[in-house]
C-alpha cells in the first residue's frame, strides 16, 4: 500500500493541521527520539480501545486496502450487520442460522489481535417477520413463545462465540424519541421482561463477555433519565448489565449535542459505576432543515451542497469538532472504555442515504480514497497528548 501522511505523523503534524495547515510534509520523518505515535492504535494504548465498525468487504478480504487501514490504526471492531438477527438467524428453527459471515468478523478480529463487540442481540429493526409471528394453529403470538425464541437465539450466537467475542450490544434502542419504552413487537408482547431476560442470558451463554445497553440521543435530558431508569430497572431485577453504549451520531454544529451535554451524559452513566462505551460516533457535517426528523428517513430531495469536495473551512470545522469532543472522552478516560467510529471511510457511511437518499456526507476519519482527513490527525493529536499524561 503507497505511503500516506499517516505514517509520518507526530504531534508537530496534527497541530500544524489544526491550526489550518490542509497539507502536511509527509516527507518530513519526526526526530526519532521525539517521535511520537503515528497510528490510533499506537496513541491510544494503555488510555481506551479505538474502534471502527466494519463491513462483509473489509473483514472477508475483498478490500486489502481498507483491511490494511482497520488493522493499523484500530483495535476494536464492530460488526456493521454480521450479527443482526435478519443475517445470523433469518430462519426459524435449529437450522435458520447462517453463521459464515459472523465467522469471518470473529476470525478477522482474533487474528488482528483486536477487542470483538457482538452488535445486536436485541433490537426492533432488522428483524425477521418469523420472529414476531404466531406458531402454526396459534392465533396470536404469545409472550412465552417470543421469549423462547429470544433466548433461543441469544444462547446460540453468544454461546458459539463464548470466549471470542468480548462485549455484546445485548439490548438496542428499546427507549424511544419521547423517552417512553419503545413500543416493539418486544415490548409490546413481552412486556419489560424481554429486557432482563436478554442480559441474564447473554450473561449463561458467556459469562465472561461484557453486556451493554446501546442507544441513540442519550445526550437529551428526557431520554437519558430513562436510559437512568432502565439501567435501575434492569439492576433491580438482577440483570448484569456491564456498560452503556452512547452511539454519538453527532452534527457539525457545536450545539448537536454540545460538548457539556456529552460531559453530562458520560457523568451520569459512569456515577452509576457502568462502563461507557462511545459506540457509534460519526458527525454529519450536511445541513438540515427544521422539518427534518433526525430520526427517520424522509421523502424527497434534501440539501446536498458539497457533491464534489468537502471544502477546506467545512474539513477544519469538523476537526475541531472532534477535537473538541475527544478532549471529553479523555477528560473522563476513567470511564470511557472504548470510543468506536462508525465505518471507516466517507464513501461507506450510512450518512450518504439518510435522512435522503443519495446525499454526499463526510463524517468519518478517512475520505473516499481512504487517505486521511484533518478530522483524523486532530483524534491522533488528542489521543498522543493523552497517552504521554498516562504514561
Amino acid at each position: 500500500m503507497q505511503n500516506t501522511p499517516l505514517l509520518h505523523s507526530g504531534i508537530w503534524l496534527a497541530a500544524g493541521l489544526l491550526a489550518g495547515c490542509a497539507h502536511p510534509a509527509a516527507s518530513m520523518p519526526p526526530n526519532s527520539a521525539t517521535a511520537a505515535p503515528t497510528t490510533l492504535r499506537e496513541a491510544f494504548r494503555g488510555v481506551l480501545h479505538v474502534g471502527v465498525a466494519v463491513n462483509q468487504g473489509q473483514f472477508s478480504g475483498r478490500n486489502m486496502a481498507q483491511a490494511d487501514i482497520i488493522t493499523r490504526q484500530f483495535d476494536s471492531i464492530s460488526p456493521e450487520n454480521a450479527l443482526k438477527w435478519e443475517n445470523v438467524h433469518p430462519r426459524p428453527g435449529p437450522d435458520g442460522y447462517s453463521f459464515a459471515t459472523a465467522d469471518q468478523y470473529v476470525d478477522f478480529g482474533r487474528q488482528n489481535g483486536m477487542f470483538i463487540v457482538g452488535h445486536n442481540l436485541c433490537w426492533h429493526n432488522q428483524l425477521p417477520a418469523w420472529v414476531s409471528l404466531p406458531e402454526p394453529g396459534q392465533a396470536a403470538l404469545d409472550k412465552n413463545t417470543m421469549l423462547v425464541r429470544l433466548h433461543d437465539h441469544i444462547l446460540t450466537v453468544v454461546g458459539r462465540y463464548k470466549g471470542k467475542i468480548n462485549g455484546w450490544d445485548v439490548v438496542n434502542e428499546a427507549i424511544d424519541d419521547r423517552g417512553g419504552l419503545r413500543a416493539s413487537a418486544w415490548y409490546q408482547i413481552c412486556g419489560p421482561e424481554y429486557l432482563v431476560k436478554a442480559f441474564q442470558w447473554a450473561h449463561e451463554a458467556d459469562p465472561a463477555a461484557e453486556l451493554y445497553y446501546n442507544d441513540y440521543d442519550l445526550e437529551m435530558p428526557v431520554k437519558r433519565a430513562t436510559a437512568v431508569a432502565l439501567i435501575q430497572y434492569l439492576r433491580g431485577q438482577g440483570a448484569p448489565i456491564t456498560g452503556i453504549g452512547l452511539q454519538s451520531h453527532y452534527k457539525l454544529a457545536a450545539d448537536h449535542p454540545s460538548t457539556q451535554a456529552i460531559d453530562d451524559t458520560i457523568t451520569t452513566f459512569a456515577n452509576l459505576g457502568l462502563k461507557v462505551m462511545i459506540t457509534e460516533l460519526d458527525v454529519d457535517v450536511l445541513p438540515w432543515r427544521a422539518s427534518d426528523d433526525p430520526n427517520k428517513q424522509q421523502t424527497g430531495a434534501g440539501p446536498n451542497p458539497y457533491t464534489d469536495v468537502l471544502p477546506d473551512d467545512v474539513q477544519q470545522a469538523l476537526a475541531k469538532r472532534l477535537a473538541n469532543v475527544f478532549a471529553i472522552y479523555l477528560k473522563h478516560r476513567d470511564a470511557i472504555t472504548r470510543v468506536t467510529f462508525w465505518g471507516l471511510s466517507d464513501g461507506q457511511t450510512w450518512l450518504n442515504n439518510f435522512p435522503y437518499r443519495g446525499r454526499t456526507n463526510y463524517p468519518l476519519l478517512f475520505d473516499r480514497q481512504n487517505q486521511p482527513k484533518p478530522a483524523f490527525y486532530a483524534v491522533l493529536n488528542a489521543l498522543q497528548t493523552a497517552a504521554k499524561i498516562n504514561r
